[in-house]
């Protein structure tokens, strides 16, 4: 299984450089892998395979994969029909379609996606596949992303199904969290969680999840916008992989959830109502995917109420139709991308004598068309009739809930069968007062456009181009297995019958063809006579301009539009535009609600020690006059220098207390931010104006000293309430023993919580970015300029610094560049050592970092902005890359070793000259946390340096100042 997985993702990695070297035919070359899946799929049938993979055991995120009886359908089709839409591909699409690497890509990692979601035993990393779908999915139905329609359907699918899955998630936690176990096989075998209130919730939140995933009514809107996607798309995603997910989820908990009071109502009236709802609208519509997108749906509340019905019967007739429901609807999908490239038009009133010119392909979509209307001997009718039995045998459901809902599908049946003729008729009959299409020998369906612009009304169709062999052999295996499967039913009822024997009760029932005169037989020819009258009847029903159940589509709109006016009125009610009325809210909750909470139910003795030394109490007695000073002082500048006065002495304060990582670290950041500081204000007055100073106000100072008062206070209560042994007693210890240093505070950043590190530095390379970004606000790659670059420059002038010519008399300082020239390579060397000393002595990668970023801004100071690309002649991003690149990398490549994630190996070795070298492997992650800081600084000099130097001297318009040579 995960040797399937990694060929998919090896196979997306390259199809962008397969189709670019093979064209649309490297699509078969991609199919081949699918399809090895699927012979995996075959020939391990009827066993069950597991693969655990240590991964996070502490997050429950370990690698779980389970392949059984139900895993196996799922994958089988998955694998299968993705492999046939592959080769379709490859017919469907023109060599010059734009993207189409990245749609090769997209549509194999989908497949692999889809795997790993249906073998997933961890529910968890069942989420993380769910989600990967439905970015995917977004990312495939908006591949024609110019297009306003391709946009808007991605974005309504992607927020429809991401807010069922964010509901699901949280289902999900609570399970996991009440029953002490996050696996599927677990739940299935142990006691099934039933009866808390707190499972109610999470069932419901669940099939939220499952029934947006399968555009169950009243989520189904997204499915049929999504008709705007290309049709290899539709036929894959919207047929036969992404909606059965939904189905998948619901008939995998089936068992453990089925007797849940919340579990039958939910789905049974959800799904029925989809049924019958969804059949009316595909009889409006009149675009042939809109046909096809609406049975669809239709399709799956009634697959939906088989699987979710939780008896052994429902569940065989539930995989049955499940079966047959991708093989005819992706059959379906196929031949209407054969016509719109043959006709160029969907629209079913525009198509006439479609039948006559393509025989083949009108016979495989009868093929098609016969299964889903449930006419024998398709397998759509084997797993209609057993449905209709299992219901009717269904001794879970009272006998007045029993013959309702049998006749919910009785007359969804009817609608399916009429929507099925109406396909039919639309497609490929010859209309009268509708001119039949003329053939044009001259051409194939190769040059032929598609109609796929507008999914609701296609362009006039123009000529039949006939359609080659190799396009319409995908869409005729399908519909030849939908014959062949049919009177090999009870073959394909020895092949399935281990997953309806999991649900509780006997399975009495079996797939067969014939069953003798039944009641359901009965109700089966009811069905088909009904349902062609309803065919005749279908202009007096429906009505395309005015449809009579409304449009969910215009219900989403208008409650997005709802949305952002409720968003808006919120905003303008909270936020004032005043700053200081937001900050004085923010702060009054943050001093009234803990205190107050304090006060109500606090019972901690608190006990307060000053001060250890009076030099802590001189320290707090300058940093409070140098915080003070700062709130009077009129120098902007001087204002900058008091406040880091104060971050100064809490490093003092940091180094009494024998901290000196911490304080080392507060050193760097002050000084570094100081720079930052003084960059900025250059493009300000020294002074703040008179009308900008604000008189004293005694309100605010009053205000201030409150909150400054409420913090203390609760950091003492926070301090005083712990009850057991603080886990900085054994920091030290653990440090030592899991991550082989003694700088705890380093083994901290690198191993221990190396998640946390990961993540903080990935938002300083968005920081860093968000800075270029905004001040460059254009292109912001590139290096900076070097001396060479500059207007006048003599390469035969001789200077302390490369480019401290080029400054400006004014502006040099020779000192400065003296001792820059001196103090350099001492900094960088300081800087390496902290580096490699860190993981045992104060130091680290990020305080290498910084002081190598301060090595710069020295640099910089001292010589202008093109100094500082002579000292780093590399462009920050692609710094900020590697950093980011080889901390992630560290942080996956021990699960090649079979070790958690950002868990470190340490090697010792003795070496001549050199003696005992003992490496921790967490110190090629501190060098990605280095590089990262490094980028940083030189990103925030370059933006806020180098960048605004240019822009003055542009305003300016002055020239750099050349010198006489030392």
């Amino acid at each position: 299984m995960l040797a399937i997985l990694l060929a998919h993702g090896a196979a997306a990695l390259v199809a962008p450089l397969l189709v670019r070297v093979l064209g649309r035919n490297a699509f078969y070359l991609l199919a081949l892998v699918p399809l090895g899946g699927f012979g995996w799929v075959l020939a391990n049938w009827g066993s069950t395979q597991r693969v655990q993979w240590e991964w996070a055991p502490s997050l429950s995120m370990d690698i779980d994969l389970r392949f059984d009886s139900l895993a196996g359908v799922l994958c089988a089709l998955v694998l299968g029909v993705g492999a046939l839409v592959l080769a379709y591909c490859a017919r469907y699409f023109h060599d010059d379609e734009p993207r189409l690497g990245l749609f090769a890509a997209l549509l194999v990692g989908f497949a692999g996606a889809m795997f790993g979601l249906v073998t997933s035993d961890n529910m968890l990393v069942l989420y993380i596949f769910w989600e990967t779908t439905t970015v995917l999915s977004f990312l495939l139905v908006g591949h024609n992303a110019e297009q306003a329609v391709s946009r808007r359907a991605a974005i309504q699918a992607l927020l429809v199904t991401t807010a069922g899955g964010l509901a699901m998630l949280v289902g999900i936690v609570i399970i996991g969290e009440s029953t002490g176990s996050y696996l599927l096989s677990d739940l299935l075998s142990g006691a099934r969680p039933v009866g808390a209130a707190s499972i109610h919730v999470a069932v419901a939140l669940i099939l939220v999840g499952a029934l947006s995933k399968s555009a169950v009514v009243p989520l189904h809107f997204w499915l049929p916008g999504a008709m705007a996607a290309p049709t290899p798309v539709s036929a894959y995603l919207h047929a036969a992989a992404m909606v059965k997910a939904g189905v998948y989820l619901v008939a995998r908990l089936a068992p453990i959830f089925a007797d849940d009071p919340v579990w039958r109502p939910l789905i049974l009236i959800l799904g029925t109502g989809s049924m019958l709802l969804a059949g009316l609208r595909a009889l409006e519509v009149t675009d042939l995917k809109l046909v096809l997108a609406f049975g669809t749906v239709s399709q799956l509340g009634f697959i939906m109420v088989l699987v979710g019905l939780g008896t052994p019967d429902a569940a065989l007739a539930g995989i049955a139709m499940v079966i047959a429901h991708a093989l005819f609807k992706g059959c379906l999908f196929m031949v209407v991308g054969v016509i719109d490239h043959s006709a160029g038009t969907r629209d079913l009133r525009k198509l006439s004598g479609v039948g006559r010119r393509a025989p083949v392909l009108c016979a495989t979509a009868i093929l098609a068309a016969l299964s889903m209307a449930g006419i024998p001997p398709l397998l759509g009718f084997v797993g209609k009739e057993g449905a209709l039995g299992a219901v009717l045998d269904a001794e879970v459901l009272a006998w007045p809930a029993r013959l309702a809902l049998v006749v919910a599908l009785v007359v969804g049946s009817m609608l399916t069968v009429a929507y099925s003729v109406r396909f039919l008729w639309g497609a490929f009959a010859s209309k009268p007062g509708v001119p039949v299409i003329d053939v044009d020998p001259a051409a194939k369906v190769e040059h032929a456009t598609p109609a796929e612009t507008d999914p609701t009304v296609s362009g006039p169709a123009h000529s039949w181009h006939a359609p080659g062999a190799l396009f319409v052999a995908a869409p005729a295996a399908l519909a030849v297995l939908s014959l062949v499967a049919g009177p090999a039913a009870a073959l394909l009822d020895r092949a399935v019958a281990d997953y309806p024997k999991s649900l509780p009760g006997h399975l009495e029932s079996h797939l067969a063809l014939w069953h003798g005169f039944t009641l359901p037989l009965a109700l089966s020819a009811v069905i088909i006579v009904v349902g062609c009258l309803l065919f005749g009847l279908r202009n007096r029903l429906a009505d395309p301009v005015h449809p009579m159940l409304g449009n969910a589509d215009r219900a989403y709109d208008a409650t997005l539009r709802g949305m952002d006016r409720l968003s808006l009125r919120m905003t303008a009610a909270v936020q004032r535009g005043s700053l200081p009325l937001s900050l004085a809210t923010i702060l009054t909750t943050l001093v009234l609600l803990p205190i107050i909470l304090l006060i109500v139910g606090a019972n901690t003795e608190v006990r307060l020690r000053l001060w250890d030394s009076p030099l802590q109490l001189a320290i707090g007695a300058i940093m409070v006059a140098m915080a003070i000073s700062a709130t009077v002082l009129r120098n902007r500048l001087a204002s900058v220098l008091v406040v880091g006065a104060t971050g100064y002495g809490c490093g003092v304060i940091f180094a009494l207390h024998g901290a000196p990582d911490l304080a080392l670290t507060q050193f760097l950041v002050e000084t570094l931010t100081l720079v930052i500081f003084v960059l900025v204000l250059r493009g300000f007055p020294a002074t703040i104006e008179a009308k900008r100073t604000a008189a004293f106000k005694a309100r605010r100072a009053i205000f201030s000293v409150v909150v400054g008062a409420a913090v203390s206070v609760l950091l003492a209560f926070a301090l005083a309430a712990r009850n057991s042994e603080p886990i900085w007693d054994r920091i030290s210890d653990a440090a030592y023993e899991f991550g082989g240093g003694k700088n705890a505070v380093n083994v901290l950043i690198v191993d221990i919580r190396a998640w946390d590190t990961l993540g903080e530095i990935s938002v300083l390379v968005v920081a860093a970015t968000g800075v270029a970004s905004l001040v460059f606000r254009s292109r912001r790659f590139g290096s900076a300029p070097r001396a060479a670059d500059a207007p006048n420059y003599d390469p035969d002038l001789v200077s302390w610094l490369p480019a401290g010519r080029l400054v400006s008399r004014a502006d040099r300082s020779m000192v400065l560049q003296i001792t820059t020239r001196l103090v350099f390579p001492t900094i960088m060397v300081l800087s390496v050592y902290f580096f490699f000393s860190g993981h045992n002595a104060p130091g680290g990668g990020f305080a290498g970092g910084l002081t190598a970023g301060l090595a710069l801004t020295l640099r910089y100071l001292a010589g202008g902005r093109y100094e500082l690309g002579e000292a780093l002649p590399v462009d920050a991003g692609h710094i900020l890359g590697a950093g980011l690149a080889l901390a992630a990398g560290t942080a996956t490549a021990s699960l090649f070793f079979g070790a958690p994630p950002l868990s470190s190996a340490i090697f010792e070795v003795t070496l001549p000259v050199l003696g005992h070298i003992k490496l921790v492997t967490a110190l090629f992650f501190d060098l990605g946390v280095y590089l990262i800081v490094v980028g940083l600084v030189l990103d925030v000099l370059r933006s806020l340096g180098a960048r605004l130097d240019s822009e003055l001297a542009a305003n300016e318009d002055t020239s750099p100042v050349r010198g006489d040579a030392v």
